[in-house]
């Protein structure tokens, strides 16, 4: 079964993601801010896909997708950035250190569904 990180300090953005998501035959975990995205990562090393929103307290989005690429179980996991945020400099910065995707709020649930059934047919 494929499982299916989201780590989004939003309440009400973790229900939209998840309602989005409900179609899918996937187990989802969820964090509140990085470092517990961090946490989920390291404790549950077999995730396929992190969603992951930039601007959170505890740990950004950026940096806990750069610590997560240096575990061998998330060096290519996919991961999806959703943002408010959408400068070209950020999205380089993402993409040097491995973001697959970056998706810009508000999302449009059925663009969000359709990435993320194309990625994990690919896991």
């Amino acid at each position: 079964m494929t499982r299916i990180l989201i780590v989004e300090d939003s309440e009400v953005i973790r229900a939209q993601v998840r309602m989005a998501l409900s179609e899918l035959k996937c187990e989802i975990l969820e964090g509140g801010n990085g470092l517990e995205g961090l946490k989920l990562l390291e404790a549950n090393l077999d995730i396929n896909l992190i969603i992951t929103d930039l601007n959170m307290p505890e740990l950004d989005g950026m940096e806990m997708c750069r610590r997560a690429r240096q575990l061998p179980a998330y060096e290519k996991v996919p991961i999806f950035i959703l943002t408010t945020e959408g400068s070209h400099d950020l999205k380089m910065r993402a993409r040097e250190i491995g973001v697959t995707g970056w998706i810009v709020k508000p999302f449009k649930p059925e663009i969000l569904l359709l990435a993320v059934k194309k990625i994990t047919k690919s896991v």
